[in-house]
């Protein structure tokens, strides 16, 4: 029984430091994805990429110097830089030396609506995994940060430090 305990708890531990790793490079700014070799993180809130990318996913997106046609872009919403979008590319368009896309998602019957400047373009999708998304926006919450990162990593603190004092305790009897 002490060993499934200990299994869990290790289990937690790695789930705890995931979330916050996958949490901190989700809401870092642009700025610093560089030091991070350019990649940004981003969660998935909507099916209109399905079944490519499922709702819940978190991708893993970098710029590109080129994006071609069937590449999977994230962009900032034109009206709100914080909200962002991923799509296919289905057609570029280059009118006067400025470039724009034209994206759809693929659950999606038609185009978008307005083309994307190349300048709001963050990046092309690298890496899409699913589900891991739905913690990691969870987390970024109040709730999520109390349930899923404060609680635990003071679970794992407490824990540790009852096992310092035991140590302190067996060193101060010899």
């Amino acid at each position: 029984m002490k060993k499934i305990f200990k299994i869990i708890y290790y289990i937690l531990i790695v789930f705890v430091i995931s979330v916050a790793i996958l949490v901190i490079g989700s809401i870092l700014p642009e700025k610093y994805s560089s030091k991070l070799g350019g990649f940004k993180l981003f969660t998935v809130e909507s099916g209109s990429m399905e079944p490519a990318i499922k709702t819940g996913s978190l991708v893993i997106v970098k710029s590109a110097k080129d994006y071609k046609i069937r590449d999977i872009i994230t962009f900032k919403n034109a009206y709100d830089p914080r909200e962002t979008t991923t799509h296919r590319l289905v057609e570029i368009k280059d009118e006067e030396g400025k470039k724009s896309f034209i994206v759809q998602g693929d659950a999606n019957n038609a185009p978008d609506s307005e083309p994307v400047e190349e300048e709001r373009v963050l990046g092309k999708v690298r890496l899409r995994i699913p589900y891991i998304g739905y913690p990691v926006a969870f987390a970024k919450t109040t709730p999520g940060l109390i349930i899923l990162i404060i609680i635990p990593a003071t679970i794992i603190v407490y824990d540790e430090l009852r096992k310092i004092g035991k140590e302190v305790k067996k060193m101060k009897k010899r």
